[in-house]
C-alpha cells in the first residue's frame, strides 16, 4: 500500500462525516461505519481535530463534525493533515555529485508523486461520499448496467 493505514482511516472517517454533515458522530459510530478500530480511530480523530479539519462537540448529541464543507475539502487536505506527502527535492542517497539535480530515477519518482498530489487536489471529499448500506457502513453498490449494456 502506498499510503499509511492512518491516511486510509482518516479518509474513511472524513468521508463518513461528510455524509452526515451537521450531524455530530461519535468515535464509536464512525468506527462501526468505517470498520476502523475505535482506539486507533480516537487518535486519528484527535489529529484531525488538532489541525482544524474537524471539531468535537461535547455532551449529549455530541461528536465530531467537519469544519469545512465536503465541496471545499480535498483528499490532499486530509492526507497532508495526518501523513503529509513528501516530494523529492534532493538526492535521497545524499550523493554530493547530484547537487540540486535529481538523477533520472528520483526525478521520475518525484514526478509521479506530483501527479498523485494533483489528483488529490482535484478530488473533493464530496466526490467520495456514497450512500450508506443498510448496515450503516460506508460502501458502494456495484453499478447495475443499463438494459443492453455490458452483456
Amino acid at each position: 500500500m502506498i499510503f499509511s493505514q492512518t491516511v486510509e482511516y482518516a479518509l474513511r472517517s472524513v468521508v463518513w462525516l461528510a455524509s452526515h454533515a451537521g450531524n455530530p458522530q461519535t468515535v464509536q459510530q464512525i468506527a462501526e461505519a468505517t470498520q476502523v478500530p475505535s482506539n486507533y480511530l480516537a487518535k486519528v480523530m484527535n489529529s484531525l481535530r488538532r489541525t482544524g479539519l474537524v471539531e468535537s462537540r461535547r455532551g449529549l448529541g455530541g461528536g465530531y463534525i467537519l469544519t469545512r464543507t465536503s465541496d471545499e475539502l480535498t483528499v490532499l487536505d486530509v492526507v497532508n493533515t495526518v501523513d503529509p506527502i513528501e516530494r523529492i527535492e534532493r538526492c535521497p542517497l545524499g550523493l554530493k555529485s547530484h547537487g540540486l539535480n535529481l538523477c533520472p530515477l528520483h526525478k521520475h519518482l518525484d514526478e509521479a508523486i506530483g501527479m498523485i498530489e494533483q489528483a488529490f487536489i482535484k478530488t473533493k471529499i464530496a466526490d467520495l461520499v456514497v450512500k450508506t448500506c443498510e448496515s450503516g457502513s460506508i460502501c458502494g453498490k456495484a453499478a447495475t448496467p443499463e438494459p443492453g449494456e455490458g452483456s
